[in-house]
């Protein structure tokens, strides 16, 4: 079932570890066939080293495993959510990568000061309010999902394509596992250049309409960006 899916999110899990997002088991991937509306998700505390695409695990929209003889990731719930939430996405990614899990433990969007940035992200990379005691103790992962949708009731989760959870570390998400990777090595290359540029100079700003220049570059109707 879904083998194909699986293969890929089996690789989309492989490049965390090649781009050095993840330790130890610290992260995973997803994607959703929308014919089915199946999810193939990394299964929980099992380590890269020996993961095969064969490990992969199918739950539905409800969490129940459809296929797969290992429990999938403790994440999915959250992973779940996103994907009712936001139609356009395919693919879910979790790490603890260090710039951007920094940020969202200091509680703090990463505003767009640099045209990296705006290449990828229309917005500063927005973090979740703090979770209550009934969010954590009630159903943790699944109200996770729910206050990442919450933070983005003005945002357009297309165009900013991640989330910080407060206290905790990013998600991001893209038209499938693939651009999912993408978008969470780009998350923390960002992360790791607004630490650094706000150290150097903690008054820096960026101009709306170089923003809007460089997202519109690569994203919309006129994107120019690229091969066609």
């Amino acid at each position: 079932m879904l083998e194909d899916l699986k293969r890929k999110v089996f690789k989309a899990n492989l490049d965390l570890v090649k781009h050095g997002l993840v330790l130890f088991t610290w992260g995973n991937v997803s994607a959703i066939d929308r014919n089915s509306n199946l999810v193939v998700i990394k299964p929980s505390g099992v380590s890269y080293d020996t993961m095969t695409p064969d490990d992969m695990v199918v739950v539905n929209l409800d969490g129940q495993v459809v296929e797969g003889n290992l429990r999938p990731s403790s994440d999915t719930p959250t992973h779940l959510v996103l994907y009712k939430a936001f139609p356009a996405i395919g693919g879910v990614v979790h790490t603890h990568s260090t710039y951007a899990t920094s940020w969202a433990q200091a509680g703090k969007d990463i505003p767009n000061i640099g045209t990296t940035h705006a290449d990828y992200f229309h917005d500063a990379i927005p973090c979740t309010a703090d979770m209550t005691h009934e969010e954590v103790e009630d159903n943790y992962e699944l109200e996770t999902g729910h206050v990442i949708v919450k933070r983005f009731e003005r945002l357009n989760p297309v165009h900013t394509p991640g989330v910080l959870v407060k206290n905790h570390g990013p998600f991001t998400w893209g038209k499938d596992a693939e651009e999912a990777v993408y978008h969470a090595v780009v998350l923390e290359e960002v992360a790791k250049m607004a630490a650094i540029a706000f150290t150097i100079n903690p008054n820096l700003t960026m101009s709306e309409h170089l923003i809007e220049k460089h997202f519109s570059r690569k994203h919309g109707p006129n994107a120019y960006y690229g091969q066609k």
